[in-house]
Parts: C-alpha cells; structure tokens; sequence
C-alpha cells in the first residue's frame, strides 16, 4: 500500500513539475512565414527544457534559458507550402497547420491603416472579390503595457483572405498585398497593428525615445510609468471638464427622459454639428453625449413620411424623433446614417430630433459634410447643420483610465515587441494626422520610429513604405494662415532621405469632409508599385512628379520635376494646372496661373511681379491640386521656400 501510494505521489508531483510548452502567440494555423531568411520560432518552457521544432524536413532543438524562454532559428526556405509546424516538449506537443511561406508586411498606424475593407468605396464588391487564400491576415489585438511584453496578452488568428474573412481586414493593407500577389504569385502574410488616433510617439520604444536628441531631455525627466496614479490623474481631469462643461453628470436614469420632445434643454450647453466635440467643448472625452435639435416642420409636410440624414457619427448612435427611435448604428464610425421616419411621426410646428452618441476612443460626435446632415419630406429639405444642444450621461471606463496615447511607448510595448523577431519582409505605415499640430518636429519623429523598429528587428534597412496624409479640410490650413497638414507631408517627404523609404502620395484621393477617404484600393496600389519597384526590382513607374529646382525670368517662375514618367499631364485634361500659389519677399502667396511647359510647369501671378518662393498643394484640402505623370501618380506636394511654419517649436507633451 505505501509503494502504491509513493508510486502515485511521484507521478503527481513529476506530472506538476513539468511545464506546458508554449510558443508566441503571434504562430497560429494558417499562418504565412518569411521566405528566403533564417525563421526564427520561440516561446517558453520550464528552465533548461529541451523544445523539438520540426519543420519541412528539418528538425532542431534547443533548451530554454534559466528563465524559461527558448528560440530557435530554422533554415531558410523558399516560397511554398502548405506546411506543418510541429514544436515538442517532454509533456505536451503542438502543431500548426496549412503553413506558408512567403513575404511578411507589417501594416501599421492610425485609423486610416485600421480602416477595414467592409467601409471602402464599392465594398460589396470588393468583399465578394476577396477571394485569394494565399493572402493571410492576422489582427493583432489592441492593447497598452507600461513595459515592453515579451508575448501578446489577447489570442490572434491568421486568416485566409475569402469573402467570409475579407471584410475585417485592413483596407490598404489588403489592396497592397492584392497587388503584390496579383504580380508575384506569391504568398503573402499581412500582420495588422494599428490604433486610430495615436500619435506616432506611442509606437516608439522607451529606449528610442531617450536615445534621440529630440526626446533625450524629454524621457530622462520622464517617471516609469505607474498605470494607477495615473489612471487617477485622468480621472480626475474628466471629472473636471464634465464639471465645466455642465456642472456635473446626470443622476441615475434621468437621461431616460432626453429623447422626449417634451424635455426642456434650455440650459444645455451648444456644440456644432457637424464636427468631432474633441475639436469642441469636450476634449480627450470618451463617453455617452445626447444631441439635440428642433426643428420646424410646415402643416402641409406634418404627417408625412420623411428621412432623417445624419451623416456619420463616431462610433454609435441611438436616433429619436419626437421621442421614438428612428434607427441605431452600432460601431461605424465611417457609415452614413439614413433613417427612415414613418408617416404620422412628424407634427406641425415644433419637432425633436435626439441622438445618443456612444464614442469608445478617438473622435467622438456627429461629423462629416454638413450637406449629408438633414431631413426630407418630400421635395423639402431642411439642413440640421449647425447649433446643437448636447449633455453627457457618462463617461466611458477608457476615458478614466490610460488610453495609447497617454504615455509614450504604450502600443511599441504591447503591440509591437512582442511580434519580434518574428521575421518580416517589410512594413507599411499610414499615420500621422494625430501629429500634425507637431509637423516639425515629425521630421526627427518619423525617421526616429523607422530607425528605432530597424534596430530592434536587426534589419538595419528593411523596406519601410508609407502613406503621405490625404486631403482634408481638418483647420482650414493654407498658405496664408499656415497649414499644419502641408507641414506634416512635408515632413513626410523629407524621411524619404532615409534609405529604402517610399512614399504613396494621395493628395487626389482625399474627401473634404471626412478624414477617412473610402478610397483605400489606390492606396493600396500605390504602395503596391513603391514595392514592386524598390524591393521586387520590377521596371515600372511607382510614384508622381517630385520638385527638382526652381528658376525665375521676370514674373515668371519654372519648376522643374523628377519621376514624370511618360510626361507631365494634368487631371482630367484640364489646360491649368491648379493648386499652385506664387510670392514675392513679401512672403505673401497669390493663387497662380500654372501651365506644363514639357517636363517643368510655368507659373505666374499678376501681384508678384518678381518670384520668390513656389507652393503646390499646400493645404489641408489640398484636393484641387492636379498635376500628374501619364501613368496617373499625382506630383507630391512641394515648397520652394524655407520660411518659418506654424508647428515650428511644438512640441511633443503628455496629455
């Protein structure tokens, strides 16, 4: 009895001693690995566990360090597959399946690279098109870690891009390896890490940061981060402004009654819509905010069936007419909302329109084009652009505690560290409109995160491409008030001196009035041709017309232009070229005449009889300009000058 029972103690507590070998979350089935350079596979183990890894006929094994982590490099191969990846320990084995391999991108930055496929222009089409299974997606979950992660804390899937799965991936992301596999016949893996309205410092890491002379100063200062204190410091800056802007939150269930045409919302404070109540009375606020707005309806539309046109709204919304719901839209922050009012609901006279808005992060209201924001009822329309009335009913758990862009290194600790070394062909990168009002000093920021991301990968160059900012009325920016977005491409074009850099301009692809352009497939393509150019090595034209020099005769001014291609052309065949302005020492821009003159524009103005500076696209919206090469890439936005900007001396703080 007694040898039984040791006998059963000594297989329970060996049984306990032995760790669960596992492997970085970022492997899954399905997944796409890097071709043609050593594959480094890793996880953990108990210490000084001996982990088998087979793979394609190889087999390897290594023993995990005194603190449990193990890696391992398998031999490089080239593209092909489906494979099997095996990885064994004394006490259990896993195994992945339907492997390929192929080229790995990165796709990362704001909200415009987290745009999914399901928002762009013809997506019904374009998801049922989504049919090439050796395209693979992975979503890297969202998260925030004060230290850098050794692993992902949330689970990912790799998946095949089909109609089913399609939809949810990123948008540029999935264009460009469209193009890319269209043209290479390979597989291609696509590891999406993005987070709407971060700012570029959040995805660089702490030591990056206080290696550069731009931050050094900055992060030497800088306190570990503690998530607690300052969860409490937001805390008790939301209590603040919701105390500012009406005095204090609403008591349980009250918010109840804010739908009914019968409330009086006299003292409610006023926003404007549209427009995102961060660029308002409620900044850096997340939360639940009602919208109310009355309007007058004539007796003989009283009755009447009608449509109700509220534009966009980030990211839910809950609509009453005098106090019965006319529609929800649930996490949409890009679709426009259309509902239908039936007959009977609209009176004579006095009629509410209320919506609750739920905003989880970002931009938060009702925004968009002030033309998509009215009611019909029948051939009458009456705009609801304008003054609205609002109040909070909450404040949203996220926005009491850190979000991304709280401290710096948030997102380069949770959401990229824990994907390295994980072996890549490149990356793809769409950020930047969080940074504008800090454009000048993107010059060092930008390059900074490339360099940074570079070093820690140990591939001192790989292909690093991005997205020049589109049109976008965001302040109204121009030349003569100064452009904080015409800054910030600027910025952009200047990191191309960094090698094997590239850079998608899409000036022409823009919307006025929405900060997400639904055109996502020329963008896509036009980082498709920067990389089958730069790293395929294919014989195309990738990019548009770039400033070369400037040489003046009288009034006159002639730019000369690199990368044009078969030739200068102008959109549309128009015989001006727009988006030109000229100055004299004056430094004061007037619009300018502007014609292509073989590979160089001429350009003039009648108020500056002697040139001394040339602007193209040089605005917020700078959507008009025109100029492109014959293969249809539009000419990069340009100055002549080097005067004095508006984000000169901005600087990067904590909020």
């Amino acid at each position: 009895m007694k040898k039984c029972f040791l006998l059963i103690f000594l297989l329970a507590t060996t049984g306990c001693c032995m760790a669960t070998i596992r492997v970085s979350k970022i492997f899954g089935d399905s997944m796409v690995l890097q071709r043609d350079r050593p594959i480094p596979v890793w996880g953990w183990a108990d210490p000084n566990e001996k982990v088998t890894v087979q793979f394609h006929g190889q087999t390897k094994t290594v023993s995990a360090d005194a603190g449990g982590k193990w890696k391992l490099l398998l031999n490089q191969e080239g593209a092909g597959g489906p494979y099997t990846l095996t990885v064994s320990g004394p006490s259990n084995k896993i195994s992945f399946s339907n492997i390929l391999l192929g080229d790995i991108w990165v796709c990362s930055g704001q909200s415009n690279m987290e745009f999914a496929l399901r928002g762009v222009t013809n997506a019904a089409a374009e998801i049922q098109a989504a049919d090439f299974p050796q395209i693979r997606h992975f979503y890297l979950p969202k998260d925030i870690s004060a230290t850098p992660l050794d692993d992902l804390t949330y689970p990912g899937s790799w998946k095949p891009a089909t109609p089913a799965n399609a939809k949810d991936f990123t948008a540029v992301g999935y264009f460009f390896a469209r193009e890319l596999y269209q043209q290479l016949h390979i597989p291609v893996g696509l590891i999406h890490t993005s987070w709407g309205g971060t700012n570029i410092e959040t995805w660089i890491s702490r030591e990056g940061l206080a290696g550069s002379s731009l931050f050094k100063d900055f992060m030497t200062t800088l306190p570990r981060l503690n998530l607690d204190s300052l969860t409490n410091s937001r805390t008790e800056k939301v209590n603040q402004l919701v105390k500012q802007v009406q005095g204090s939150l609403p008591a349980a269930n009250a918010a109840r009654a804010w739908k009914d045409p019968a409330y009086d919302d006299h003292a409610w404070p006023q926003m404007q819509a549209p427009g995102l109540w961060e660029q308002q009375l409620l900044k850096d606020f997340d939360g639940v905010v009602w919208l109310r707005k009355t309007i007058a309806v004539s007796a003989a539309n009283a009755g009447r069936p009608a449509e109700l046109h509220l534009s966009t709204i980030d990211d839910s919304d809950d609509s009453y007419v005098n106090g019965q719901k006319a529609g929800s839209t649930k996490n949409e922050y890009s679709t426009k909302r259309v509902y239908r009012l039936p007959a009977g609901l609209l009176r004579e006279g006095k009629n509410v329109i209320a919506v609750r808005v739920e905003d989880t992060g970002g931009g938060g209201g009702i925004y968009g084009d002030a033309k998509d924001l009215y009611i019909t009822i029948g051939n009458t329309t009456i705009s609801l652009a304008g003054s609205w009335s609002f109040q909070v009913e909450s404040v949203s758990r996220s926005a009491a505690t850190i979000g991304p862009n709280s401290y710096p290194s948030l997102l380069y600790n949770a959401m990229i560290n824990p994907i390295i070394p994980f072996a890549i062909k490149g990356a793809i990168w769409y950020q930047g409109e969080s940074n504008a009002s800090r454009a000048y000093q993107y010059r060092q920021a930008f390059p900074l995160l490339i360099n940074d991301w570079r070093r820690l990968w140990h591939e001192e160059n790989f292909p690093f491409y991005f997205v020049q900012l589109a049109s976008f009325k965001a302040s109204g920016g121009t030349s003569a008030g100064g452009s904080t977005w015409a800054e910030l491409r600027e910025a952009q074009t200047m990191t191309l001196s960094l090698p094997n850099t590239g850079m998608a301009v899409t000036t022409d692809i823009g919307e006025t009035n929405d900060i997400h352009p639904k055109n996502k497939q020329d963008v896509g393509k036009r980082l498709a041709a920067v990389a089958l150019h730069d790293t395929y090595h294919k014989t195309l034209v990738y990019t548009g017309p770039v400033y070369k020099s400037m040489i003046t005769a009288g009034n006159k001014a002639l730019i000369e232009f690199t990368q044009t291609g078969s030739g200068l052309v102008t959109k549309q065949s128009s015989p001006d070229v727009k988006g030109f302005e000229i100055a004299g020492t004056d430094q004061q821009f007037h619009p300018a005449h502007a014609r292509i003159e073989g590979n160089k524009v001429s350009v003039y103005a009648d108020e500056v009889a002697t040139p001394a500076a040339v602007r193209y696209a040089w605005a917020d919206d700078a959507g008009q300009a025109n100029l492109f090469n014959k293969e249809g890439f539009p000419a990069a936005p340009f100055r002549t000058d080097k005067w004095k900007g508006i984000t000169e001396g901005q600087k990067y703080n904590i909020p």
